[in-house]
């Protein structure tokens, strides 16, 4: 079943037995992923760990917002009528409940040292220089949720040993959708949409940036083009380059752009051979 953006697919009757039997008991889990490598919002990293539910969620929340808009309307008697602007990110709620109370173990605290890492960049991304948290999907039996990331853990520890040591805990989390669809301009300016942004240092290169951002030093015409830079040979320290997901760099420039003009030919070709 294709998921629609920001919902939980459920493909057909999970776990079902033979007729007359009882179905099969499925435990929720988290699966954490690397974040993508190549700016997309929908093709995750590789598979990280695996964080079980002790307990089945007794309740699941998830939330769907629209964002408008009105203009104030000076003298007018009534309101303007509002304008949809677009939606917001899909939410999901729901509680962990752990309880190691008869191993009398760490396991309850090492579960929730796991949750809370989740609001953490992962090795990998810190090695590339772009520090991000893992992406996470919940899954239970045949319902998949949305991509995500844990925007907040709690853990409230309701029982502990004589030593001192939690050995009982709720948790409650909130994940956030990563994307929908991936937009492809700004209404109002035309531009695209920014997913990050890097601050040019002494010594950058639009082929450089390409390269640690997108895996792929090529890339360096679609982000000048993007940020409407004329001269990639000359990056002002200081100054700022939008980094836009890996899907919208395929958007052409706008006509009369300094990249589209026969004038610019030869200094399109001192480009190139600068940034290579």
């Amino acid at each position: 079943m294709t998921q629609t953006a920001g919902t939980m697919t459920a493909a057909g009757i999970g776990g079902a037995g033979k007729a007359g039997s009882r179905p099969k008991l499925e435990r929720a889990y988290l699966q954490l992923f690397e974040p993508s490598k190549d700016a997309s919002m929908h093709n995750p990293g590789p598979k990280l760990a695996r964080i079980d539910f002790q307990f089945n969620p007794k309740e699941l929340v998830i939330a769907k917002a629209a964002s408008w808009s009105r203009k104030a309307g000076k003298g007018s008697a009534k309101s303007a009528p509002p304008q949809y602007q677009g939606p917001q990110p899909s939410k999901l709620a729901l509680e962990m409940f752990l309880d190691s109370s008869q191993a009398q173990s760490g396991d309850v605290v090492a579960v929730v040292n796991k949750l809370l890492e989740c609001c953490v960049p992962t090795s990998e991304s810190q090695s590339q220089k772009k520090g991000s948290p893992p992406w996470v999907q919940f899954r239970w039996g045949s319902l998949t949720g949305f991509m995500g990331y844990v925007a907040s853990v709690s853990a409230k520890y309701t029982l502990f040993t004589s030593g001192g040591l939690p050995v009982r805990a709720v948790c409650t989390l909130s994940l956030e959708e990563l994307a929908g669809d991936p937009p492809k301009q700004n209404p109002t300016s035309g531009g695209l949409l920014p997913r990050k942004i890097h601050r040019v240092v002494v010594g950058d290169t639009l082929a450089g940036i390409a390269y640690q951002e997108y895996a792929n030093a090529g890339k360096w015409r679609a982000l000048a083009e993007a940020n409407g830079i004329d001269n990639p040979m000359k990056l002002k320290p200081g100054s700022q380059i939008m980094l836009p997901a890996v899907e919208e760099l395929g958007a052409r420039s706008p006509a009369g752009h300094a990249w589209d003009s026969e004038a610019s030919a030869e200094r399109r070709k001192r480009a190139v051979h600068a940034a290579r």
